[in-house]
């Protein structure tokens, strides 16, 4: 199976990985990777799995766990180990099929390279810190403590938007508390997804532990979350089928996390560091083409600065470079591909039709070879209103919906009014403004003077509200979702004796 990128038409042939072997799926779907600054290029095809082949794979997995769970955690970790050094080998590489492939900058594809070795690397490190605690007994000579044991069989479903850190900041935990893995990428981007497998495979992965398979929802998602065998689920996307993931886990009584949308406010108050706050807000507006889920949909400015600070940032989105990923000093890529094209479209007429003051941009851009991908301008919207749906509704593009307020009061409650939670910024020069807007923000994460974007591998991530349900992913809480813990009570006199602590 060649999927080296030689020449620009060349189409990587991807296959499902079961049971440490690569096999040709057979489902009825073909599945093809279309590259979205061009969408005469395909650039990856693969033949989609059927239940059987998800059968399959759950059978290695299984057969497989003792094995994984048995083999010390450090030396579990060392594979992760090893898959950064070769990640940080194909660094390059990788990027430019992130880019080709997902239509993300070459300089952000490159950055989330970065951030997914990062999060393997903090990982690998876990393997030496799986531990338990120890805790005094009212009983003397009585040893008390925890120690951590893996759950099992789990699955991972992970979204087009992040092909590669989303995967990584799974699997890696996933895999050091000594689970095996069914690993389901979006159809989309399977061709980046195959690429990580194929490290975990070069490290020396024991067959079965990691088992990859592509195929379409309808066909094989369903027995990723109903198996008995699958003992949790890791989920990334739509709240549509977040909520349904979680519905279908929560029946069967299984850990399930859902990472879900956003809808994220940036406040930037009238004693803010314009520039500053200028540039957080174009990078979390237009960065990867508004395709995040922390991405800056909403500006709320202080009457005082909002006209000066709403023409900076037209400005500055009329400056921005269009084009295509791998192009040179590009800007703003394309939308993943059409059907995110036309949403981003539909809400921009949604937005007019609710009375929103088209500022700048609102058009499908088809100069030149353009044409041909599936890219939109920069938009921004003026004086919206919190329950135009511009306002409620994820569109996940690079659109802002810009409001003005009059109090801190005001915009507190203008942030905090959408069913979405996850993350936040102010910018201010006053920490008691800063405090009170933290104090009172409904969301997982808060940002005061930098963009609503980012996370890191120490700390954790997620939301509440509308934007995740269970336990938080990276850092400590990932590893935490991935096991569970079992209490030891240890009596070393071996004696019998009278207690009424029991």
């Amino acid at each position: 199976m060649t999927t080296v990128m030689k020449e620009k038409t060349d189409i990587a042939v991807l296959k499902q990985f079961i049971g440490g072997e690569w096999v040709e799926g057979t489902g009825k779907r073909t599945i093809e990777s279309v590259n979205p600054s061009d969408s005469r290029q395909i650039v990856a095809t693969c033949k989609g799995a059927s239940k059987a082949d998800v059968e399959g794979a759950l059978s290695a997995a299984q057969a497989a766990f003792k094995g994984w769970k048995a083999t010390p955690a450090p030396a579990r970790a060392r594979v992760l180990d090893a898959v950064v050094k070769l990640a940080r080998r194909d660094k390059e590489r990788l990027g430019r099929i992130l880019a080709l492939e997902e239509g993300k900058i070459l300089p952000e594809a490159l950055g989330e390279m970065e951030k997914g070795i990062n999060l393997l690397e903090w990982y690998a490190g876990e393997g030496l810190r799986f531990m338990g605690s120890t805790a005094p007994s009212e009983l003397p000579k009585n040893l008390l403590y925890t120690i951590r044991e893996p759950l099992g069989v789990v699955s991972i479903i992970t979204p087009w938007n992040f092909p590669w850190a989303i995967p990584c900041w799974k699997i890696a935990p996933a895999l050091v508390a000594g689970n095996t893995v069914i690993f389901k990428p979006a159809s989309n981007t399977p061709w980046l997804a195959m690429e990580l497998v194929k490290l975990f495979e070069e490290a020396g992965l024991p067959k079965g532990v990691l088992n990859f398979v592509v195929g379409a929802g309808s066909e094989v998602g369903d027995s990723l979350v109903e198996d008995a065998r699958v003992q949790a689920v890791s989920f990334t996307g739509s709240n549509e089928i977040g909520v349904r993931v979680h519905t279908l886990a929560g029946k069967r009584g299984i850990k399930v996390t859902c990472e879900m949308g956003g809808k994220n406010p940036c406040i930037v108050w009238k004693d803010a560091d314009q520039d500053l706050a200028l540039a957080g807000v174009v990078k979390g507006a237009f960065g990867s083409t508004g395709q995040r889920c922390t991405a800056t949909s909403r500006l709320i400015l202080h009457e005082d600065i909002a006209d000066a600070f709403v023409k900076k940032v037209v400005d500055a989105a009329k400056a921005m470079k269009i084009g295509a990923a791998l192009g040179d000093g590009i800007d703003l890529g394309p939308a993943v591909d059409r059907a995110q094209l036309e949403t981003d479209l539909k809400y921009i007429q949604i937005a007019k039709d609710d009375g929103a003051t088209l500022l700048c941009g609102g058009n499908r851009v088809e100069d030149g070879d353009l044409k041909h991908g599936f890219f939109v301008e920069p938009t921004v919207f003026d004086r919206c209103t919190p329950k135009m749906r511009i306002a409620q509704e994820e569109v996940f593009g690079p659109v802002l919906a810009v409001f003005r307020v009059k109090s801190l009061e005001q915009a507190i409650e203008y942030a905090n009014d959408t069913i979405f939670g996850l993350t936040c910024a102010i910018y201010t020069q006053d920490i008691t403004t800063a405090m009170t807007y933290l104090e009172e923000a409904e969301v997982g994460m808060f940002h005061i003077n930098s963009p609503t974007i980012g996370g890191e591998a120490q700390v954790p991530f997620g939301g509440v509200k509308g934007s995740g349900v269970g336990d938080r992913e990276m850092a400590k809480e990932g590893i935490h979702f991935f096991s569970k813990p079992k209490t030891v009570f240890l009596d070393y006199t071996g004696k019998k004796r009278e207690s009424n602590i029991y």
